[in-house]
């Protein structure tokens, strides 16, 4: 083990909102349960959460941190618990959930250096481009109040003058009512496309 789990049993972790120009943010679809989310990785030992950070760009979407301005990060530590069932039983020390730090940056270099294979283990096969709200209400259902505090928290950084309206909530569902993107999925290329930097399996339209 190599990440640090405190004695709650909480991960330490980072969460990464990449931003462009126009507001919209990054959402990604995991290879393992095709579930929609924002990169995120584990802090290991002896790296700051910055470090971290940088780490899990380039290893989950592939940007550099020439390609990136950090614009801000959440102050306190984030918590989420994860669910009995999600919860690895014969793992030590037992991992309960997790505990982040988020940042949200903006892409400054074009959108073709998003990149899902940077890696040999990727964690993503799809992404678009979707509405600051939108997160909230598409991720897995015991991470939403995690993702509306770090939106929450870190939309001054991204609109200065007042960030875009809350969606409406559902009251029979639980689940928020974030519209969706008008912007195509964009998949991940062939691994063997991604060899060099200068054709390293973009994002096809």
């Amino acid at each position: 083990m190599t990440e640090t789990i405190d004695y709650e049993g909480f991960r330490a972790c980072v969460g990464l909102i990449v931003s462009r120009g126009d507001g919209e943010v990054l959402w990604a679809r995991c290879i393992r349960n095709r579930g929609w989310q924002f990169p995120q990785g584990g802090i290991e030992i002896g790296e700051t959460a910055e470090e971290a950070a940088y780490r899990e760009l380039h290893e989950e979407v592939g940007l550099g941190a020439e390609e990136v301005r950090i614009l801000g990060r959440t102050e306190n530590w984030l918590y989420y618990r994860l669910p009995q069932r999600y919860q690895r039983k014969n793992t030590s020390p037992r991992c309960v959930g997790q505990k982040q730090i988020w940042f949200v940056v903006e892409l400054t270099a074009p959108e073709d250096s998003i990149c899902l294979n940077a890696v040999g283990h990727p964690e993503f096969d799809r992404w678009r481009w979707v509405d600051w709200w939108h997160a909230v209400g598409d991720v897995i259902f015991f991470k939403r109040k995690v993702y509306d505090r770090a939106l929450t928290e870190l939309a001054p950084w991204v609109f200065p003058v007042a960030p875009p309206p809350r969606p409406q909530h559902d009251g029979q569902t639980g689940r928020w009512r974030a519209p969706r993107s008008p912007y195509r999925i964009k998949k991940a290329a062939p691994r063997q496309e991604s060899r060099s930097r200068a054709g390293r399996g973009r994002a096809t339209r």
